[in-house]
């Protein structure tokens, strides 16, 4: 609690603890398994109806094949925004998974209220977008090797509005996954946050492991989605909404795509380019660096989002009448 001594860092369980109890009696372990289950096949077919259709689609148009067709394609604008619509496919499972499987509606997973926090959804972007720009100043300072990237400036601007659309479906349906529909199942079975919250902040977590990059890359990234996912997890306790985590999980990934790009694969939408991680040269010191840098700056989003005096300070959801503590 508050003492108003001074600005502190304060998480009130009220909301979470109303978030953790609304699932209805259908959730049960079983039914949390199976309704996952679905999710992930209907996720791995929308996504290889992606890589295999679109990897088609783009060769016969430019009438010629390569060695690397399916990196080629995945490299290429059109080959981005198709791997960003692919994730439409978390979203059809969900819902499926929500009606059929747990007899709720899949607005239940935003919050108790049904909704997004649009008032904590722009705090969270903005919060990011605050500490990126920070992080991308230390990563320039550790690598000074930021070059004009290849898309120009019309192009751009063309496509920032199907960019920001699509990043928006990616991060939302990872945040519904991972926040909402795990998170919210798991605390409604178990106390324990090294279940409920540490399960799927893993399972997020692994899935950025990057087969270019080195052991010592793809540990610091996997430490930094690590605390970021820690973040985001922290923000849906706070508020018992996943409307800061989706604002600034959207924050996070825009700036990768439309600003400065550490990633080669995902590259062409950016204005500048990085020295990419994936590339060679990197030393366990930088690495280790990295993830400091990482680190840093989501406990500075966390500042950010939950200081008690931050203009940024995300709002608990609860019944009305009722005050956070």
């Amino acid at each position: 609690m508050d003492s108003g001594e001074g600005p502190s860092v304060t998480i009130d369980d009220t909301a979470f603890e109303r978030y953790r109890h609304s699932p209805n009696v259908r959730t049960t372990l079983l039914r949390l398994f199976l309704g996952t289950l679905v999710v992930v096949l209907l996720w791995a077919v929308t996504t290889a109806a992606v890589l295999f259709g679109g990897t088609y689609a783009y060769f016969a148009w430019q009438a010629a094949a390569s060695p690397s067709g399916m990196q080629d394609f995945l490299a290429s604008p059109i080959g981005i925004l198709s791997a960003l619509a692919s994730f439409a496919g978390i979203w059809i499972g969900l819902w499926i998974a929500m009606r059929w499987v747990h007899g709720e509606p899949l607005s239940a997973l935003l919050g108790v209220s049904r909704r997004v926090s649009w008032p904590d959804f722009l705090k969270g972007l903005v919060a990011v977008l605050i500490t990126s720009a920070l992080s991308e100043i230390l990563l320039y300072l550790l690598q000074p090797e930021i070059a004009r990237g290849t898309i120009s400036l019309s192009s751009w601007l063309l496509f920032v509005i199907p960019i920001v659309a699509l990043t928006l479906l990616q991060t939302s349906s990872e945040e519904v996954l991972f926040r909402g529909y795990l998170l919210r199942g798991l605390a409604n079975r178990f106390r324990s946050p090294l279940i409920w919250a540490m399960l799927p902040g893993l399972l997020f977590t692994s899935l950025h492991w990057s087969s270019a990059s080195s052991l010592a890359i793809n540990a610091c990234v996997l430490v930094s989605i690590a605390a970021f996912a820690l973040l985001l997890t922290l923000v849906v306790y706070a508020t018992g909404n996943l409307g800061a985590a989706l604002g600034a999980h959207l924050g996070n990934n825009l700036t990768g795509f439309l600003l400065i790009s550490h990633q080669e694969s995902y590259n062409s939408f950016a204005l500048f380019t990085a020295r990419p991680l994936e590339g060679p040269g990197w030393m366990t010191s930088d690495a280790i660096l990295i993830a400091l840098i990482g680190i840093a700056c989501s406990l500075l989003t966390i500042v950010l989002l939950l200081l008690s005096r931050s203009p940024l300070k995300v709002t608990a959801e609860l019944p009305s009448g009722a005050k956070a503590g």
